[in-house]
């Protein structure tokens, strides 16, 4: 089930798609790299643990700030084009 729980500013939702688009980026160069390169995998390992914590963060900032609905099963996702935030459960 997906729920209309609120919605957030541009400036806020281009925040939240920029972390979205270098997680998501992260997460697809780490399909690829080898820990052969034991640099660049430590670097790309410690800026996948940052944008994760910034990512999660940003939901928890907000969800506090606009005081969305929850549910213990569910999660938040959001529409970027309109910036509307969705609660979505099983």
């Amino acid at each position: 089930m997906k729920k209309l729980v609120g919605q957030v500013t541009p400036v806020e939702r281009d925040e939240i798609q920029r972390l979205f688009e270098r997680r998501n980026g992260l997460n697809e160069l780490a399909k690829i790299l080898t820990a052969d390169n034991t640099e660049l995998y430590e670097r790309l390992v410690a800026d996948m643990g940052d944008t994760g914590m910034k990512f999660q963060q940003w939901w928890d900032r907000m969800a506090a700030q606009y005081d969305w609905e929850s549910a213990p099963d569910g999660n938040w996702e959001i529409n970027f084009e309109t910036c509307e935030i969705y609660l979505v459960t099983p």
